[in-house]
């Protein structure tokens, strides 16, 4: 298992305003991990399978994606369905926040295999806070090796 300082945050937002600011909250809650941001889901995809993707490193340092389900080009539910559906990919930890807050859509991530689902508050001090939250929380869970 791996300690969440050892971890790389993999965040997929289109949304630059929201990206700095779930950026800036994580740092707030004193969190220093490497964090790698796409702006959609077909960055993320080639990320981990292309040519040099991640499932072709020697290596896989631990890795923890958080995932927003609306997204250009490939949206969100797509790349959660080729991560948890790749025996390479499966066991890694997606958390997704989205403004998608019904139940319908909230059941079928869990079906999907996300492991936690965050809908980001509108107003902004809300989504702040929130996002803090997540920090704290992510700052004493333990989560699986990249091997």
């Amino acid at each position: 298992m791996a300690k969440i300082d050892s971890v790389t945050i993999l965040l997929v937002e289109d949304n630059e305003g929201h990206a700095r600011l779930i950026e800036k909250n994580l740092r707030r809650a004193h969190l220093s991990n490497p964090l790698i941001k796409f702006e959609d889901g077909q960055l993320a995809l080639d990320y981990f399978f292309g040519d040099d993707g991640y499932v072709n490193m020697r290596s896989h340092p631990p890795i923890l994606v958080l995932l927003d389900l609306n997204l250009p080009v490939i949206d969100g539910y797509r790349v959660m369905e080729k991560l948890k559906t790749d025996e390479r990919t499966k066991a890694i930890p997606i958390i997704i926040l989205t403004t998608t807050d019904d139940v319908y859509e909230i059941n079928r991530c869990y079906e999907m295999g996300c492991n936690v689902y965050l809908t980001k508050p509108i107003e902004y001090d809300e989504f702040a806070e929130a996002v803090t939250r997540l920090g704290l929380m992510l700052s004493v869970v333990m989560l699986p090796d990249g091997e």
